[in-house]
């Protein structure tokens, strides 16, 4: 081998072994207490859909069709690649919106994917969106309403993984687990059709 191949092959090495420590580094770099429980939703029968869930799934039929898979499958296996993935889709869609609040009341709400500024509707069905078109499982991400501390009622996205459901929100940078957010959870799209959404009875661990 000369001196030039030599040097390539060293820098490819490198190249690898940086990359490996990477990937590592991002997979450890969870939240702790996302690495310590594992804390799902519980859900407790059908509840009515937001009504501009039902116009949304009027204007993205695809985003509420049911997704058929050969083999049924669990939640996400939240690799290092999965976990750097998550956070790279909640930053760019949290840099990409300029927060803008609905002022005109629930009868004119509109959730729009990718808009130019939006409220928390938007950023939630954005972030679902780009996943899915990353090949994420539809049954595994699930837009859910809760309550704020303020009393406001407020769209989230609820990614489920092996290591517990995580949340992408825009008022927080980061993902973080169900129990990190101190809300009142009040209800979220089903797994099994994202068409129908289902009452949030609990978190359990």
């Amino acid at each position: 081998m000369g001196l030039g191949d030599r040097s390539v092959a060293i820098a490819a090495a490198l190249a690898a072994t940086f990359w490996g420590f990477a990937a590592e580094a991002a997979f450890f770099g969870m939240p702790r207490t996302l690495k310590q429980q594992v804390v799902r939703l519980q859900f407790d029968g059908p509840a009515a859909a937001p009504m501009a869930h039902a116009r949304f799934c009027l204007q993205y039929r695809d985003q509420c069709k049911v997704r058929r898979t050969v083999f049924r499958g669990g939640p996400a296996k939240l690799t290092a690649e999965r976990w750097a993935e998550l956070n790279r889709v909640n930053t760019e869609v949290n840099r990409a919106i300029r927060p803008e609040p609905n002022t005109l009341g629930v009868a004119y709400e509109r959730w729009l994917i990718g808009p130019s500024a939006g409220d928390c509707n938007d950023y939630a069905v954005t972030k679902r969106h780009e996943l899915i078109r990353r090949g994420w499982a539809a049954r595994n991400l699930l837009l859910a309403e809760v309550v704020v501390a303020s009393g406001e009622h407020h769209l989230v996205l609820v990614i489920r993984t092996t290591d517990g459901d995580v949340v992408a929100d825009n008022l927080n940078a980061n993902i973080r687990p169900l129990t990190a957010p101190r809300y009142r959870w009040l209800r979220a799209q089903s797994p099994v059709n994202p068409l129908f959404w289902t009452a949030i009875s609990r978190l359990s661990a």
